[in-house]
């Protein structure tokens, strides 16, 4: 039966809490006791589950004990871990690609043992010295993957195909996350890459925020989900206000909530369903208090956006998406 608004798979992100814990030390070595904190105040924000981002704790380099625990954790807060999206490990940075595929094959292995469904990967790399002065890192342009370089992109063909394989052999989905200035940052680059690739189980996690919130001229937003929402297996959803003054070469973007920026998941959902979306839906938003703002985003997508019952029409999903992998057709 395809998701209702009431039982959607929602996800909260985990931007909000860091990997270096105030008292010294990191999370990732933490007593279960402190994922447990995080993981009550995800659920007392209105989330039944959270995506496990790998800027919090990395699943990939926990040992096989540490990841039952972490499980046990989050059963005993109440909260799924359906999703893990790991950030900034991309498979053709050239000095750490080699290091980024292998932590890339162990998350894979963490996300099975933990009962995940999918696992979001990117080709974003380390924030520049210049991101992190700013309050806003995607004010200044960072790493830029090389445009018109054939061997840097069957690179990622070849290294995102293996991390594939390796899914689909684990029964897992991969999603590839939108994010400006890589081989995944425009509407047809992603495309054309996911074409390339050409697995059932791996498909797009359009995240429009990344996209819309550059200080530049941006694709048009309509045609950018016209051209993405039939590839989505996972959704990281955030929005963002944004204001352009052509004449003086003038743009600027803020972080908002999902209904009053400049996407319109109304539209955005509605395309997404008619190409078959039953994928797993993250919300996110950046500074402040981001979980009570996530947690906003997710009741106005339960009571505004997601269809009520289950009598609606899906179109034909063209990747692999939701409770089980597919062949798409």
């Amino acid at each position: 039966m395809p998701y209702t608004a009431a039982d959607w798979p929602i996800t909260a992100a985990l931007l909000q809490f860091p990997h270096e814990l105030p008292t010294g030390g990191t999370v990732q070595d933490a007593d279960a006791s402190t994922w447990l904190e995080v993981f009550k105040e995800v659920k007392e924000a209105g989330f039944s589950n959270v995506d496990l981002f790998d800027g919090w704790v990395r699943p990939g380099d926990l040992s096989t004990k540490r990841l039952d625990e972490l499980k046990a954790t989050a059963i005993q807060a109440g909260v799924g871990a359906p999703a893990i999206s790991a950030i900034r490990r991309s498979v053709i940075d050239e000095k750490n690609w080699e290091d980024n595929l292998a932590y890339s094959h162990r998350t894979l292995e963490a996300a099975a043992q933990l009962g995940c469904e999918v696992v979001s990967f990117g080709l974003h790399q380390a924030l520049t010295p210049a991101q992190r002065e700013q309050l806003w890192f995607w004010t200044v342009e960072g790493h830029q993957d090389p445009e018109g370089d054939a061997e840097t992109w069957n690179k990622a063909v070849t290294r995102i195909r293996e991390l594939g394989n390796h899914a689909a052999e684990l029964g897992l989905l991969l999603s590839l996350e939108m994010y400006e200035d890589t081989y995944i940052g425009t509407g047809d680059s992603a495309v054309r890459l996911l074409q390339d690739i050409d697995l059932h189980n791996v498909g797009l996690n359009p995240d429009l925020g990344n996209l819309v919130r550059v200080h530049r001229p941006i694709e048009d937003i309509h045609e950018l989900i016209a051209k993405t929402m039939p590839y989505a297996n996972y959704w990281h959803v955030k929005n963002y206000l944004r204001d352009e003054n052509l004449a003086r070469g003038h743009f600027s973007a803020m972080p908002a909530p999902l209904e009053t920026g400049v996407i319109s998941y109304r539209e955005a959902f509605k395309v997404a369903l008619e190409h078959g979306f039953q994928g797993i839906i993250c919300t996110e938003h950046y500074g402040g208090d981001g979980l009570s703002v996530s947690a906003t985003n997710q009741r106005y997508l339960r009571e505004q956006i997601l269809p009520k019952t289950a009598d609606y029409t899906l179109g034909t999903p063209l990747v692999a998406q939701g409770r089980q992998l597919v062949q798409a057709k």
